[in-house]
């Protein structure tokens, strides 16, 4: 009897000891980047403005400049991932990575399985044309015509806005709708801040820029459930860049447009 409560108290202990051991873990990322002056974040190489592979061959875009910022303000080296929409995920909760900055939004489902940090840049669908169409509101859009990718968010978004006498061209999908206003079969472009973004890179000769919003879907940043020690001064960072001005000046600079009013 004494041996079989010996032997239920060394397992209960041990059992513990594992628990305090996983706590201490799950706790340990912010140390572990401390103590290796490291830290790795995924980042986007295939959604331009935010992740892409530069001339140089080497990464560049609005994560990637988040990335590196954080890395700053936390003194450590950066040591960049290269993920996917499918991988990103599962890279964080594989230890592969302690944070994801890849174009992540926030919804119920992802939140089940990792934590996120405050929102650091928009996410947008929007009206874009050149700088010389004087485009200041939804009214200006009268007797101007605009490409849209047909059943799209931006679709459904510019119905509900556009005015009457505006001439909206749908088209099957981006590339189409992108070729349309590239070639200047139409004023106005509709369309997501990522496709846009890569269009304007690829066509500087048109001078587009953003015009009107359609939808604000901000970006978060991912961290591995309980890094609470992480998220917390990630959230840090993020509340004096935004008090700084400084996630604008990034948002202006890949997105033509400021980050604006971001959910903490």
């Amino acid at each position: 009897m004494k041996y079989s409560k010996r032997r239920w108290l060394a397992s209960s202990l041990a059992a513990m000891a594992l628990s305090l051991v996983g706590v201490s873990h799950a706790q340990s990322a912010l140390d572990n980047i401390q103590k290796t002056r490291l830290i790795k974040i995924a980042i986007p190489t295939d959604f331009p403005p935010y992740g892409f592979v530069g001339l140089d061959l080497q990464p560049q875009g609005l994560d990637i400049d988040m990335a590196n910022y954080i890395g700053a303000k936390l003194g450590v080296k950066v040591e960049l991932v290269i993920v996917t929409s499918a991988n990103r995920i599962p890279y964080l909760q594989t230890k592969k990575a302690d944070l994801v900055i890849s174009t992540l939004g926030k919804n119920a489902e992802r939140e089940k399985v990792i934590d996120f940090t405050a929102a650091y840049s928009p996410f947008f669908q929007a009206v874009y044309a050149a700088k010389s169409l004087n485009v200041k509101s939804f009214d200006d859009m009268k007797g101007k015509s605009i490409a849209v990718t047909r059943g799209a968010i931006e679709d459904q978004e510019l119905t509900k806005v556009a005015p009457a006498g505006a001439d909206i061209k749908r088209f099957e999908d981006n590339n189409a709708t992108i070729s349309a206003f590239v070639s200047g079969q139409t004023q106005m472009l509709a369309t997501g801040a990522s496709v846009a973004g890569n269009m304007m890179q690829k066509n500087p000769q048109l001078n587009a820029e953003y015009k009107l919003l359609l939808k604000d879907s901000p970006n978060f940043i991912g961290v591995a459930k309980g890094e609470d020690a992480l998220r917390t001064r990630v959230n840090a960072i993020i509340a004096e860049a935004r008090k700084a001005g400084d996630l604008d000046k990034l948002a202006q600079k890949w997105l033509g447009r400021t980050a604006g009013q971001l959910p903490e």
